[in-house]
């Protein structure tokens, strides 16, 4: 798929280069999304139907082909928004952290292949700061600072995820504070994981934090990042997710280190072992 150049373009083949299981195309004004195949439109997991169906069945094959069990519905559904969302919210996380531009991204403008780990989007219309070049294209709102800037991410990023989470939030039996928790946990847990990659994981912890300082609703509570003292000392960097993954519910045993389940001294021991892998 040919990708014209927008203001995001350099941010998504960043991307795509430190996580090559997410390559971004991008489509122009009079491009068709992509159907077919392992293709779904953001808009039809939003609309709850058939599109939505396909989409968990998906989740509930490979989770009973790799824990050997099937998991509950519920289960699946919050699975399966979690590899949506996670991946959504990079398209709007990686332009703002890496080239200070935010980009809208209705459901409509953006398509999802999970099974070749591909997204194609159209953006139509960003956010950049006073003196960007990208200032005097069509379609920039340009803001008056990094404050500004960053509110423009939390609303971006609520646009796309709103409709998303109306679509997903009665199969998973969340709603409201619940689903808006797990949508915080992806727009922190994503960009800090690819900041890692890209060797940038302290300044996406400081950003994250000015992003999401607590009190900026419908997000809730903060970025929530802190650091633990590992047995030799070392520092050891968490976080308190605000939400829980439901991975528990397979295997109970084997708790993330960031779940609000797990106790300090068994994150120690999981970031510790991590750490020394």
């Amino acid at each position: 798929m040919l990708s014209p150049a927008s203001p995001a373009s350099d941010a998504y083949a960043r991307l795509s280069e430190a996580c090559p299981a997410l390559v971004v195309s991008e489509l122009g004004p009079g491009d068709a999304a992509p159907r077919g195949g392992g293709w779904v439109g953001g808009a039809e997991l939003a609309a709850g139907g058939a599109a939505l169906d396909a989409f968990l069945a998906w989740d509930a094959e490979q989770i009973l082909r790799d824990e050997g069990r099937p998991a509950r519905p519920d289960v699946v559904a919050s699975f399966g928004l979690h590899r949506y969302a996670w991946a959504a919210c990079l398209l709007i996380t990686v332009p703002w952290f890496l080239g200070r531009r935010v980009p809208r991204l209705p459901v409509a403008e953006v398509s999802y292949d999970r099974t070749a780990g591909r997204m194609a989007v159209r953006v139509v219309s960003f956010a950049c700061l006073p003196g960007d070049p990208a200032a005097a294209l069509p379609g920039a709102v340009v803001v008056s600072g990094e404050e500004a800037l960053r509110a423009e991410v939390r609303a971006a990023v609520a646009e796309h995820l709103e409709p998303v989470l109306g679509g997903f939030g009665p199969r998973m039996r969340r709603r409201g504070r619940a689903l808006w928790g797990m949508a915080t946990d992806e727009v922190v847990e994503g960009l800090w994981y690819i900041a890692g990659l890209l060797g940038d994981e302290a300044r996406a912890v400081r950003e994250l934090e000015q992003l999401l300082p607590g009190a900026t609703e419908p997000y809730v509570g903060s970025a929530a990042f802190r650091v633990l003292t590992g047995p030799a000392g070392e520092p050891l960097p968490t976080r308190d997710r605000a939400s829980c993954c439901m991975y528990y519910t397979l295997r109970p045993e084997d708790t993330c280190a960031t779940c609000p389940r797990t106790c300090d001294d068994a994150r120690i021991a999981k970031l510790a072992t991590a750490a020394a892998a």
